[in-house]
């Protein structure tokens, strides 16, 4: 009867999932929670706390956010910030250097010119003149931390959307472990974590999309644990003019969306913050820049390319070793 009752006990463990908006999209939590853990309700509660207070920071959907009030001050200017903002403005330096200035977090001047901001009007593509003048508020050299301020020589604007969700996801994750819960797996706005392993002890799989805007296709299954992936494409938020297709994909260098085939990248990081961040850099590279650069970098990649036939994949030997090769 003892017997009986321990294990008894050693079965109470559960699948706990919840999910709900965030960053103008969703966010959905899984876990395996064991006896003793805290209540769902509080799990969801500090969850929460985190994506409000992301928001309240790094939001460029809300004037009252932090970023958009730095964005509003005229050049030569500083406010104080919150350390996560200067945390992520150091990566941003970090990912434009190693890119060559391509990758840039002020290119919001950009996206709302071409009409995939959050102040754009429609999209179009800009006349020679606007394109210019924006282009004069652009550039990661512009900004500059000072102790624990963000300041600006130009009028720049920052856009967190390239790494918000992924440090989300990354402090979520880490909320997670402080309260206990180690097998668990968070998503944000498509950027994920997971880590350990289901109810039943199989791994956490993840479906990697077929860039296509009609209908949902997995291309590949992987299995995670302990690690973030993150997916950047071209094929959800672009426009067409005169024949030609424009993206949301902005290379800072050219001040245009890029144009080669490349269509999606995904990355397999320890960090989902650098998974966002690095999915996006690829991406902006594009099919021979960017996997020169993963492979100089040894970063985990998965490349969807464009052909005339269809879509063409490409995966490193990091992404292989990372997500525990094919599972399906």
């Amino acid at each position: 009867m003892l017997v009986g009752a321990l294990s008894g006990c050693g079965n109470s463990d559960s699948m706990e999932s919840f999910s709900g908006p965030t960053m103008g999209s969703t966010y959905s939590i899984k876990y395996v929670r064991h006896a003793g853990l805290p209540a769902p309700a509080e799990v969801r509660i500090q969850v929460e706390k985190i994506l409000a207070e992301v928001d309240q920071q790094m939001s460029t959907y809300r004037s009252d956010s932090d970023i958009e009030r730095f964005n509003d001050l005229p050049a030569n200017r500083c406010q104080k910030m919150p350390a996560p903002i200067l945390e992520l403005v150091r990566v941003g330096e970090q990912l434009s250097q190693q890119s060559e200035g391509s990758f840039d977090l002020t290119v919001e001047p950009l996206l709302n010119l071409w009409g995939f901001g959050p102040q754009s009007r429609e999209e179009k593509v800009p006349t020679a003149e606007a394109l210019a003048e924006a282009t004069l508020r652009v550039g990661h050299a512009h900004l500059r931390i000072d102790g624990d301020q963000l300041c600006k020589d130009a009028a720049v604007e920052v856009d967190f959307n390239s790494i918000a969700a992924g440090y989300a996801v990354d402090t979520i994750a880490a909320k997670l472990v402080a309260m206990g819960i180690h097998n668990y797996l968070v998503e944000a706005t498509g950027e994920l974590k997971a880590a350990g392993k289901k109810l039943d002890g199989s791994p956490w799989r993840i479906a990697l999309e077929e860039p296509r805007d009609d209908q949902q296709v997995a291309e590949r299954i992987i299995a995670v644990d302990g690690y973030g992936v993150s997916t950047s494409g071209d094929y959800r938020n672009y426009f067409e003019q005169d024949g030609r297709r424009y993206s949301h994909t902005f290379d800072a260098r050219t001040v245009a969306p890029v144009s080669h085939n490349l269509a999606s990248v995904t990355v397999i990081n320890p960090s989902a913050l650098m998974a966002d961040g690095l999915s996006t850099l690829l991406l902006i590279l594009g099919p021979e820049r960017g996997w020169d650069y993963a492979e100089k970098h040894d970063i985990g990649a998965f490349f969807v390319i464009r052909a005339d036939t269809g879509f063409v994949t490409r995966t490193n030997q990091a992404f292989e070793r990372l997500s525990g090769g094919r599972t399906e």
